[in-house]
């Protein structure tokens, strides 16, 4: 792979090769799940412990080969089941008796690095197995070029297989058959247990092969069968990430197929991804250039896009969501958000609510109903329900060390180009001026105002900028008339409004002297 990350950790469909390889196993219910390790053994076994706290590690020594990984694999598992019978037999005061042979019944052995093969699959071979009593059963594909792959050879009339050559050990003949090896077995544990006894490395690659257990097996008088899948996609291989990418894009399309089955409208598959663990309901639409990764999960009626990417989003029956990014959030039912969102984590937005364009949230709470239309920040914040946030809103969260939080009632609406600085309270119902810095806790019902009286200097422009255009503009307005005693008409307005809200009663409200005293 060219690459510091181990192999079956490169990523698809939002899990890493091994976490697809692990689910699959997980879908038979074994009684025990072993990964072996060895190539930067640490970061495997972290990833493999992460996603089944209870899956056996097992490091395979210096010697190479598939066959001396399921043997470590082997010995370890027969270990643990010496032990479980030991402590049978200790409890029963007979510690004296035979252990027996260790694990018993039939032994699944799959690649890490075959990311499309699933657990229906495995389900298939599995039960193969067992309706023929074979004591080796093999899943196979055929390929039109065979290169690098084991073949399979059988033998003619019984179709049985004889043995597996791997490609380097093949004859010219050999290398003609179409039908591959895919490195996925069931074995009767005995028969595994014997066969890897016997095992060596006299072979051109100097690796003690798994696919001579068959021959052992055989040699023994055992049935050894192949299950033939016509799915070849389903048992190929990643050696790079050419083909990673490749299998990336075929295993998205079966994804998106599945889901359009199921009532999923896709609009277009050829720009919408959609990870293995996302949750579908019927009646969601995907637009184009929607991607879902991780536990995203969607309900019914739920538009999602056009260009809009979900990482760990729950969103609610008949959401709308528009190009929009988002993680670790949840979108109640009927809300919208977008175009043009950043949801980050821990937002949670209420049933029929909005965070609209340009909007960015973390860490808030938003109720049922309450609006953050635009151009706003909403950070560390609780909104109660059916209020309304004004454009270009800011909760100011961070005093350089510590994160602090806004609180805003119910039915509140605030003014646009609002600053919040938390910790801070806005009551229920109450309103608060555009342009205000609210530095105090508003309580319900009040109006909180923060800012300086407007003061405006007559004729600034005409001195200060004469000739321009804006000066000719001005000139004109006045000698129109629309200017004539220092304040124009919405001027004197807020001004008068801005006098009964503080109570002042001002002289002639084209004084100078009596503006600046109110």
């Amino acid at each position: 792979m060219r690459s510091a990350t181990p192999k079956v950790l490169h990523r698809l469909a939002g899990r890493s090769m091994l976490g697809h390889a692990m689910t699959a196993a997980r879908e038979l219910d074994p009684a025990h799940l072993a990964v072996v390790v060895r190539h930067e053994r640490d970061q495997v076994a972290a990833a493999a412990r992460a996603l089944e706290e209870t899956a056996v590690v097992v490091d395979q020594d210096e010697i190479p080969g598939t066959g001396r990984a399921v043997q470590c694999a082997l010995d370890a598992l027969d270990a643990r089941a010496h032990a479980a019978v030991a402590a049978r037999l200790a409890e029963t005061g007979d510690a004296g008796s035979d252990l027996g042979d260790g694990l018993q019944g039939s032994v699944v052995v799959l690649a890490g690095d075959i990311p499309l093969l699933d657990g229906a699959a495995l389900g298939e071979l599995l039960a193969a197995h067992h309706a023929d009593g074979n004591a080796v059963t093999i899943l196979t594909t055929e390929l039109d070029d065979a290169t690098g792959y084991g073949r399979i050879v059988r033998e003619q009339g019984t179709g049985d297989v004889v043995a597996i050559v791997e490609h380097a050990d093949a004859t010219a003949e050999q290398r003609q058959i179409r039908e591959i090896n895919s490195s996925v077995y069931v074995f009767d544990a005995a028969v595994l247990r014997r066969g890897l006894g016997g095992l060596a490395a006299d072979n051109a690659q100097g690796e003690v092969y798994l696919t001579d257990v068959v021959a052992s097996a055989r040699a023994e008088g055992g049935t050894v069968r192949a299950l033939l899948s016509d799915d070849p996609m389903l048992v190929e291989g990643v050696n790079d990430r050419l083909a990673l990418a490749t299998l990336g894009a075929e295993l998205n399309r079966r994804i998106l197929a599945d889901w359009m089955r199921a009532g999923v409208t896709v609009v277009d598959p050829a720009t919408t991804w959609v990870d293995a663990d996302v949750e579908l309901a019927q009646d969601v639409t995907l637009l184009p250039g929607t991607q879902l990764h991780g536990a995203t999960r969607v309900e019914s009626g739920a538009t999602i896009g056009p260009d809009t990417t979900l990482t760990d989003v729950e969103v609610g029956a008949d959401a709308t969501v528009a190009r929009t990014h988002g993680s670790l959030s949840v979108i109640g039912d009927g809300a919208t958000v977008g175009p043009f969102a950043y949801l980050r984590p821990n937002t949670r937005l209420g049933e029929r609510g909005k965070i609209g364009a340009f909007v960015e949230t973390k860490n808030s709470e938003i109720g049922a109903g309450s609006k953050v239309p635009h151009l706003s920040y909403v950070g560390d914040a609780t909104i109660g329900e059916q209020s309304n946030i004004g454009a270009a809103s800011v909760t100011v969260n961070y005093d350089g060390v510590h994160k602090h939080r806004t609180v805003i009632g119910s039915h509140a609406r605030t003014g646009a180009d609002n600053m919040f600085v938390a910790p801070v309270t806005v009551g229920d119902g109450a309103y608060t001026a555009a342009g205000s810095i609210i530095t105090r806790d508003v309580p319900a019902g009040a109006l909180g105002v923060s800012r300086s009286q407007q003061k405006n200097v007559d004729g600034w422009v005409e001195r200060r900028r004469p000739g321009s255009a804006a000066a000719e503009a001005a000139a004109r307005a006045s000698s129109d008339g629309a200017v004539k005693d220092g304040l124009g008409a919405q001027a004197k307005r807020e001004l008068a409004e801005h006098n009964a809200l503080t109570g002042n009663v001002p002289g002639d409200v084209a004084s100078p002297q009596s503006s600046e005293s109110a």
